[in-house]
């Protein structure tokens, strides 16, 4: 009897001394692209959860209750901007203390650009543009759309949930070290794929595309719309056929809630062609190979519409 109770007091004693298991990150994410790169980061340790799922655009959504809570649950909070997802502007000042929350607008080593104030281009505005003039200087901030950019991303991203984590720390930095190699090669092949077109012409429905163009020198000439969720009035759609005739664009890109019928009316009478660009993997499954899939597609769109 004695030496059942030494032994279970034995069990007791280890239990207190032994290290508790690591509970698994709660980390949530604003769009996709990121949520792609977190996912990376976090393989075989945690499934960030992803806020704007489906073909939801980030310009214009609400958070449901469940997320909300999600959010108030949180370890780590990972954004872009208010130019890129407003919606979470309100609901990450009001998060708890512990929650730790990330523009990554911010990170080390972004390569940013300005907005561009060409008059060809629509002056990139929200119907919240009241929530933007809080953003750090006026910076497009579609920066994951440089493989370079988002290296830098997967960095920030790593140092983050490493100090916050620590057991974990060194399974983040070989998940970033592997991403980084992807990475690099990705940045390779689309180099590789937009070369041929590189001197060809074409518009974009809204200007998002400042920095694939810039890392990949192509040649975007002007955007429709000021921003996804302006629409194009009846007396704007005749400015804009004028502007892709005088333009020479050799396509015109929508995007993946573009409607089709509008498209086909903005080239009629040109020698544009049509085509669609996803700056933010709407039509894709999200996860940790979404990112390359998302730049490769973007690549092949682009080069498949401008070679005819």
């Amino acid at each position: 009897m004695k030496a059942a109770a030494f032994w279970l007091l034995g069990i007791v004693w280890l239990l207190g001394i032994l290290p508790a298991a690591a509970e698994p990150p709660r980390v949530v994410v604003t769009i996709k692209p990121i949520h792609s790169l977190v996912a990376a980061v976090m393989k075989d340790v945690a499934q960030p959860e992803l806020l704007v799922t489906g073909q939801a655009s980030p310009h214009t959504y609400s958070l449901k209750p469940s997320q909300t809570r999600a959010l108030y649950e949180a370890d780590v909070f990972f954004r872009v901007a208010n130019r890129v997802d407003p919606f979470a502007s309100k609901v990450a000042a009001s998060l708890p203390g512990r929650v730790t929350t990330i523009a990554l607008l911010d990170a080390p080593d972004l390569v940013l650009l300005h907005r561009r104030q060409d008059a060809n281009f629509e002056a990139h505005t929200h119907a919240d543009e009241e929530d933007h003039k809080h953003d750090t200087d006026d910076f497009d901030a579609h920066v994951w759309l440089d493989p370079a950019n988002a290296r830098a991303i997967a960095r920030r991203i790593t140092e983050v949930l490493g100090k916050r984590f620590p057991p974990f720390a060194a399974q983040f930095e070989r998940n970033r070290a592997a991403l980084d190699a992807r990475l690099v090669a990705l940045d390779a092949e689309l180099k590789a794929t937009t070369a041929p077109v590189a001197t060809v012409p074409f518009a974009v429905y809204h200007d998002a595309y400042q920095y694939f163009e810039h890392r990949y020198g192509l040649k975007a000439v002007g955007s429709l719309v000021a921003a996804p969720d302006v629409p194009i009035s009846g007396k704007r759609l005749g400015d804009v056929r004028r502007q892709v005739a005088q333009l020479k664009a050799a396509c015109v890109f929508g995007e993946p809630q573009s409607d089709p019928r509008l498209l086909q009316a903005i080239v009629e009478g040109t020698n544009s062609r049509t085509g669609i660009l996803d700056a933010e993997g709407l039509a894709l499954e999200p996860g940790p190979d979404l990112y390359v899939t998302l730049m490769r597609t973007l690549a092949r769109d682009l080069r498949a519409c401008l070679l005819g």
